[in-house]
């Protein structure tokens, strides 16, 4: 009876076999926070004339809440030798086409006039800059994926880099 390898727990295993090319969490801007903490504060001003402790408690938990939805819905996009996985979505990076990066008007223009509705987005209205990949897999209907970057060049070269087989 042969013994199966278990694969490392904690992905040390794979990622020596795929090399993590390029990552980068989506994080909310400062102004984000800024509003997260208005709305808590403003459940202050809401319950202060019932109970002043109510009210603190209660923009207390506001902002709890607030800050575990920003936290959970902030997507990672990470580009290995092999693969590019765009918050919730992957794919190998062979059936990838043409690559481009957007800013200013251009970047507006990608996720309005220009946009496909079929196209998979992960874009966040706090980041300008975005980036565009074809998918060339005729098995898959999308045809790009559009995210929202704060480093599109380095995005963009990780994605040109020769993919591995």
């Amino acid at each position: 009876m042969s013994a199966q390898p278990v694969p490392a727990a904690d992905g040390a295993a794979a990622g020596a076999a795929d090399p993590v090319l390029f990552e980068e969490r989506l994080w909310p801007s400062a102004w984000v926070w800024i509003v997260a903490a208005g709305m808590a504060a403003a459940v202050i001003v809401v319950l202060a004339p019932i109970n002043l402790v109510v009210g603190y408690v209660a923009a207390g938990v506001v902002a709890v809440i607030l800050t575990v939805l920003l936290v959970a819905s902030t997507p990672r996009l990470v580009v290995t030798a092999n693969t590019l996985q765009v918050g919730r979505a992957r794919i190998e990076r062979r059936h990838l086409g043409a690559v481009e990066a957007f800013r200013g008007e251009d970047a507006t223009h990608q996720r309005g006039p220009a946009l496909n509705g079929t196209a998979y987005l992960c874009i966040r209205g706090w980041i300008d800059p975005v980036v565009k990949i074809e998918i060339t897999d005729e098995a898959d209907l999308t045809p790009y994926w559009l995210t929202s970057t704060r480093r599109p060049a380095q995005l963009v070269a990780a994605l040109t880099a020769p993919a591995r087989s």
